[in-house]
């Protein structure tokens, strides 16, 4: 968010206490208009790692509940394959290619749903490349 925002990677980081400025995200957070949310609200990681293809989704976020509560939302964004995959089921489309948004419909709210790159440091993609996927979205 640092680089597609600020043009400077580091811009969120405290380097003297060695970790993220919570202020200067939410800041951020608030003036894009942009919220964060977990596609599981409850899950069960089946092997003692953070990889997705270990965890269960044992409960999904009810996304016509989430829209209904905040009707301003009109873009999900979801960072892999498997919490694509939570919202693609729930809306009724197949898993849609990274960067290639896909309009849906969610109870009476319609949505452009977008697939874009993990932001994982363990996503083999270089941060410069991920920033300009997901400047896609933020450039509308």
């Amino acid at each position: 968010m640092g680089l597609i925002f600020y043009g400077d990677r580091d811009a969120m980081w405290n380097k003297e206490q060695k970790r993220f400025d919570l202020d200067a995200i939410k800041s951020l957070l608030n003036r894009e208009r942009i919220a964060l949310w977990d596609t599981g609200m409850a899950v069960r990681r089946l092997k003692g790692n953070a990889s997705d293809k270990f965890l269960e989704i044992v409960e999904p976020i009810d996304l016509t509940a989430l829209l209904d509560e905040n009707p301003t939302i009109s873009h999900v964004i979801t960072t892999g394959e498997k919490a694509t995959g939570v919202i693609a089921a729930q809306v009724g489309v197949e898993l849609p290619a990274i960067g290639v948004p896909v309009a849906c419909q969610v109870g009476r709210h319609p949505i452009t749903l977008w697939r874009m790159p993990s932001s994982s440091r363990a996503y083999p993609l270089a941060l410069e490349k991920k920033a300009e996927a997901y400047m896609k979205v933020f450039s509308r």
